[in-house]
């Protein structure tokens, strides 16, 4: 449980019917680099909450399950995470810019602390900017601030660095809104790979969401994690509340 909440950090409302995928387009032509990135940024519209209500599938080496998730973002503030399993709250965490604080029920402990051990433990740095983006389909890393050569791979338009650094990052978009399709980002040295992937996106309220996120981890081990947004609202009046219950036990996270 420790493993697929950090994952969820990192490395998820109220409608009944589902949302109608996008199917993108198809690149057939060159782009330049900063075009690529200034139409997917373009994307990036202001909202004041965003709730997301998912079904989230986990597996390892020794076992998969699935839970209820809810992500409540309060923008450029604070993301506010539930976990739910058959029914019955598991853990529960609160992330803002500064902190990242969580509780789990089913060990009775919980952590307090910046970014760095988890950004150590996935295997790429991490932020607060970074986590949001995530969940919205955004690129997790800053484009603007490196050099990117651009060409058109699957179909897709392809950005990888100019520069070559231990760390090897790779995007990938479509070509008729620019909305990111998989992004990865390894570190051969230490055999560390992260692939995200949003297989389709949805448009509510003038704003591409995905409709799904799919993670792949692997260091020593390989790690799956499956997000299914099911439902989302946006600019409601929404509850951030966190406190961890007495008698938790700190645990550091390696």
């Amino acid at each position: 449980m420790k493993k697929l909440f950090f994952l969820l950090l990192t490395l998820f409302i109220f409608s009944c019917k589902s949302k109608q995928a996008l199917t993108g387009g198809i690149a057939s032509k060159d782009a330049t680099a900063t075009k690529i990135i200034q139409e997917h940024y373009k994307n990036r519209k202001d909202f004041k909450t965003l709730n997301i209500r998912a079904t989230t599938k986990y597996k390892d080496q020794s076992q998969s399950y699935a839970v209820s998730t809810e992500i409540r973002i309060k923008k450029d503030e604070m993301v506010w995470v539930y976990v739910k399993m058959l029914g019955f709250p598991v853990a529960k965490a609160l992330i803002t810019p500064n902190k990242v604080s969580y509780y789990e029920k089913l060990n009775n402990t919980y952590f307090e602390g910046d970014f760095k051990l988890i950004s150590n433990w996935i295997g790429t740095d991490l932020d607060f900017n970074k986590v949001q983006n995530l969940f919205l389909g955004i690129a997790i890393d800053d484009l603007s601030k490196i050099e990117y050569v651009s060409k058109i791979e699957n179909e897709l338009y392809f950005l990888t660095e100019k520069t070559k650094t231990d760390f090897e990052k790779t995007f990938y978009f479509e070509a008729e809104n620019f909305l990111l399709k998989k992004e990865f980002v390894q570190q051969p040295s230490q055999n560390r790979n992260l692939e995200i992937q949003y297989p389709s996106h949805q448009k509510e309220n003038d704003i591409f969401l995905p409709n799904a996120i799919l993670i792949k981890a692997i260091q020593k081990d390989q790690i799956n994690i499956d997000i299914f947004y099911k439902n989302i609202s946006f600019n409601e009046e929404l509850n951030f509340s966190f406190s961890i219950p007495d008698g938790y036990e700190a645990v550091q996270i390696e």
